[in-house]
């Protein structure tokens, strides 16, 4: 600092000829292009530095590209703006702008610093591990609490930047003495955005839903690929994204999968004849489950779950470690059940069964004999 306003000061010493206005806005512009591209250099070889780091410090160190690039024009400008021949009037409109960029600067600090303490608390944590509900739950639970954080510093941020404005001041501490109708009608206003914040501090801590949970929502089957502050988007199985607001997963039914745990019981119906062999079809069950990589070696169940006129409903239960591995697994036992059915027991494959019964033959009618005419 003493050193930028000494150089400050003997560059105004050479620009004495022009006007002040030009002075200060020459000297302003000699600062910010010392000060830039020497950030340009220290962060450019922090990064070198941090490369063959972990991912923490190369995240670390990009996200105090920004601010720190703000905390070096605000000091400059301050040194400059000390030494510059600034009336009175310009000086305190330029303090009142330095002193709004030094509010967003510490409201971006703490940004970053919410970001960088939630990195470092989900480090521990892999999502891409086979039993990952612990991870999805505090992933869930953190970003969730991030985000809020976020908007509640960005909120006074905004509130504390308004209020170093004088008028902004008084009109402030009025409304917070009247405090009546116009506080009413601010809060209908922001609720459908209050009560989404709410439910979303609500899902964090009851979390009924979380990260890359497999759920059932409006008969659409899908992940939990982001949950915002404000809305959640689940990644469909054929790749769509359906968006729905928090407060949906507090106000309405829906199915979550992997609740408790990332395992599934996955069912296969099967309609085949009467005279079909359950026995050998339970021993097969039990053989193509074994056989499996995607079988967890839990459950493999056959039942006779309900018999009608025609055909007989055969119910199959296996077990696999998450949702898509129990749908894999559904699909491979129907298959190869049905093509064991095909090859070793074409019987029991269903059929229409038809009796054709001849009818009997209807007698003739009675024909009467004719009698002949007798001449006249």
């Amino acid at each position: 600092m003493p050193i930028i306003q000494s150089l400050a000061g003997d560059a105004i010493r050479w620009l004495t000829w022009l006007p002040w206005w030009t002075q200060t806005l020459a000297l302003v512009a000699g600062c910010c292009a010392v000060v830039l591209p020497l950030h340009g250099v220290v962060f450019r070889a922090m990064q070198r530095a941090v490369a063959d780091r972990s991912l923490f410090w190369r995240s670390l160190v990009s996200r105090t590209h920004g601010p720190s690039r703000l905390a070096l024009l605000i000091v400059s400008v301050t040194a400059a703006s000390s030494a510059a021949p600034l009336s009175w009037d310009v000086r305190i409109v330029l303090n009142q702008i330095l002193v709004v960029a030094l509010v967003a600067l510490a409201g971006w600090c703490c940004a970053t610093a919410l970001h960088i303490a939630t990195v470092i608390y989900l480090r521990r944590f892999k999502l891409d591990a086979e039993d990952n509900l612990l991870a999805r739950k505090h992933f869930t639970q953190m970003r969730i609490l991030e985000r809020a954080g976020v908007t509640l510093v960005a909120l006074l941020t905004i509130s504390i930047a308004l209020m170093t404005f004088e008028p902004v001041r008084q009109y402030g501490v009025s409304l917070l003495a009247s405090a009546g109708a116009a506080g009413l009608i601010l809060g209908l206003a922001m609720q459908p955005v209050l009560s989404n914040l709410v439910a979303g501090i609500q899902i964090a801590i009851t979390q009924p839903i979380r990260i890359e949970d497999a759920v059932i929502v409006e008969n659409e089957w899908g992940w939990v690929e982001e949950i915002n502050s404000t809305y959640v988007v689940i990644r469909l199985w054929d790749w769509r994204r359906l968006v729905l607001p928090l407060t949906y997963f507090i106000q309405k039914p829906f199915q979550n999968w992997t609740r408790e745990g990332a395992s599934l019981i996955g069912s296969v119906f099967l309609y085949v004849d009467h005279r079909a062999p359950v026995e050998a079809m339970r021993a097969k069950l039990s053989e193509i489950a074994a056989q499996s990589r995607l079988w967890d070696r839990n459950v493999v169940n056959l039942q006779v779950s309900d018999a009608k006129e025609s055909v007989i409903e055969i119910r199959m239960l296996v077990s696999a470690r998450n949702a898509p591995q129990a749908w894999d697994l559904r699909c491979e036992v129907r298959e190869k059940m049905i093509f064991f059915l095909q090859t070793e027991y074409p019987g029991a494959l269903p059929r229409q069964r038809a009796e054709w019964m001849q009818a009997e033959a209807a007698p003739l009618p009675r024909q009467e004999p004719e009698i002949p005419r007798r001449a006249a």
